[in-house]
């Protein structure tokens, strides 16, 4: 039987901190909360996860997958997920994609109850129809190189793979390239353009 998809609450925006670290404040800290900032003054409601402080084991086997029950802060994540019209992911790029534990929750918010798969040898249901998302990445080298010559694949798996197979569309992509060395004048235009999205929606 093909999963329903829930109802998203309009106007709804879930911020989806990736960093790793969740000890020290980031570029990324700054983005996400210059985007929750325009999405507020534009009547929005907006809640944040942040990965780093949430205490979840990494699936190992099939049968954690299919039946383990998941743990207290994986079980909220989900319902903030069902409830958000908006999705907005944001990390650093590490080896070329998400970091670890970004895909950890990732596999833990997408396992059967929210969609991820079917019965055997079903198409995943689309149980996140409804809902669009942004994804935000900051990297070391410049983004141009990122998209061109790597085509941004580790990128275009979470959007197509992940996102894409859960029914969330459209998916926008922003690559924030050279993030040592672009200095404070373009940290904060990016922060203002971060300010701007969340204001649109978008």
């Amino acid at each position: 039987m093909k999963q329903e998809s829930s109802r998203p609450i309009a106007g709804r925006v879930l911020i989806i901190q990736g960093h790793p670290d969740g000890q020290e404040s980031h570029f990324c800290h700054a983005l996400a909360q210059s985007y929750a900032e325009g999405a507020r003054e534009a009547g929005r409601e907006v809640e944040s996860i942040e990965v780093a402080r949430l205490d979840f084991p990494l699936l190992r086997s099939k049968r954690d997958w299919d039946h383990d029950a998941p743990p207290r802060s994986i079980a909220a994540a989900r319902h903030a997920i069902e409830q958000a019209q908006h999705l907005v992911i944001l990390f650093p790029l590490w080896l070329g994609g998400m970091p670890a534990l970004l895909k950890g929750f990732m596999e833990q918010v997408l396992r059967p109850g929210l969609g991820a798969a079917g019965p055997a040898g079903s198409l995943p249901a689309k149980a996140l129809r409804g809902r669009s998302a942004r994804i935000v990445v900051t990297m070391g080298m410049p983004s141009l190189v990122y998209r061109w010559y790597f085509r941004a694949h580790g990128v275009r798996s979470l959007m197509r793979s992940i996102l894409g197979l859960v029914g969330v569309a459209p998916v926008r992509l922003t690559l924030i390239g050279s993030i040592e060395s672009i200095g404070d004048e373009r940290r904060a235009k990016w922060l203002g353009r971060l300010r701007a999205l969340g204001a649109r929606g978008l």
